[in-house]
């Protein structure tokens, strides 16, 4: 990522596509230093951190949390976070891109509602399996590890549950001051982003739903998030294509129109541009990976 535009470092997830599902999943040991990065950085995907030792504190959009484990915390793409002196951090990760929900799109929701509250403290020793937490992520784990037959779909079966367990958990309340428009106003564009697929088309029409200016918009999202609305859209709608693309029997031109393009042949460019692929050679992909949910190498969880 260019520096100059942006102090911030951008981690990416890199999981080789499409021979895996952009997902992964180990220990702080096992997955690198940058999994305990000690420098303010954002994330091009999702992160959930089950930490069960350690000191120090877990500083997310400003906000520091003091570490004492074991507790839950959920980051989405763009929140900017790092960890503050740190002693014996243990626990476990789970990195995953958009890509890893199109089976469950609902999910998105589910995260975005976790990942404004970040941060869940459980209950400590046994009484942490209450909600089943801890049991369920080593149950992931087990499953991640062996890589069977449908492996993927029990991946995402799991999440789900996850997801919905942690949302019965309590909230640490908040210590930071209330947040300001430009935040809300990216907030509201996220949810309305998740909601719409980006079939809106244009940072123009969102803008005039919010009832901002698209200046006042793009300055809002690039503050929040690190990325532009116009990147969002489009990932977005490219998301919702793949969605289509992988999990119906809808036409190409049927898909086109159903993330907000008119013309099929433009749509079919825009995939390409965003994918490096056509629809149809997604689909027939997408297909074949369904079929097999065959294990492949992964890659370092993240690079710059």
């Amino acid at each position: 990522m260019d520096t100059r535009t942006d102090p911030v470092p951008l981690h990416r997830l890199q999981v080789p596509l499409p021979q895996v599902p952009p997902f992964a999943m180990g220990s702080f040991d096992s997955l690198g230093p940058d999994s305990r990065a000690g420098y303010p950085h954002r994330h091009t995907f999702y992160e959930i951190v089950y930490v069960t030792g350690g000191s120090g504190a877990h500083v997310i959009d400003l906000v520091r949390r003091p570490l004492s484990p074991p507790h839950l915390c959920f980051l989405l793409p763009g929140q900017v976070h790092y960890w503050e002196r740190t002693n014996d951090l243990s626990g476990v990760l789970m990195l995953f891109t958009e890509d890893f929900l199109l089976a469950r799109p609902g999910d998105r929701q589910l995260l975005r509602a976790l990942g404004e509250r970040s941060w869940l403290h459980l209950p400590s020793g046994p009484a942490d399996d209450r909600a089943g937490i801890g049991s369920l992520i080593r149950s992931m784990q087990q499953e991640y590890t062996a890589r069977g037959a449908g492996y993927v779909s029990v991946l995402e079966a799991y999440l789900h549950i996850l997801l919905v367990r942690a949302l019965r958990l309590p909230a640490v309340p908040e210590t930071s001051a209330t947040p300001g428009r430009a935040a809300e106003v990216s907030r509201e564009f996220g949810l309305l982003l998740t909601e719409t697929a980006g079939a809106e088309g244009t940072v123009g029409a969102y803008a005039a739903r919010l009832g901002v200016s698209v200046g006042y918009l793009n300055e809002a999202v690039k503050q929040a998030t690190g990325r532009t609305p116009g990147e969002l859209v489009r990932a977005a709608r490219t998301l919702e294509a793949k969605r289509l693309l992988a999990g119906s029997s809808l036409g190409v031109g049927q898909v086109a129109r159903r993330v907000g393009f008119t013309d099929p042949a433009y749509f079919c460019r825009f995939f390409r541009r965003e994918t490096g692929v056509s629809p149809g050679a997604f689909r027939r992909t997408a297909a074949t990976a369904g079929a097999a949910d065959a294990p492949a190498t992964r890659g370092n969880h993240h690079v710059h």
